[in-house]
């Protein structure tokens, strides 16, 4: 069974920093990419970052600059790295996986449960 487990995630001020992971199981970590979704409240799922299975790393134009992944397939997880937070990150984040990236909903094979990320001012 597949499973991704986010962690994490809290409550931080504005210009703050906060770590998330994704420990991964029951799936051959190394060949998959592995990304990250957020949902605001009232708006749709979007797609926030991707590593690929040989490092390559995606951002969105919102969080590039800010925001950096990396995983270790020593122990199947995944990390995101948030600087710099803003009031409109404030979401629930979820871990995502699927053979290559993908930025939208569709191309998702798994999903995590999430972890909540709010940012106050």
């Amino acid at each position: 069974e597949v499973q991704l487990v986010e962690s994490g995630g809290g409550l931080v001020q504005a210009g703050g920093s906060l770590r998330l992971s994704c420990a991964a199981s029951g799936f051959y970590f190394d060949d998959y990419a592995i990304g990250w979704f957020r949902q605001a409240p009232g708006k749709d799922r979007e797609g926030v970052s991707c590593i690929s299975s040989i490092g390559g790393t995606y951002y969105a134009a919102s969080v590039k600059g800010r925001f950096t992944i990396s995983r270790d397939n020593a122990k199947n997880t995944v990390y995101l790295q948030m600087n710099r937070l803003k009031v409109e990150d404030t979401a629930v984040y979820y871990c995502v996986t699927s053979l290559v990236c993908s930025s939208a909903p569709g191309g998702i094979d798994y999903w995590g449960k999430g972890t909540l990320v709010t940012v106050s001012s």
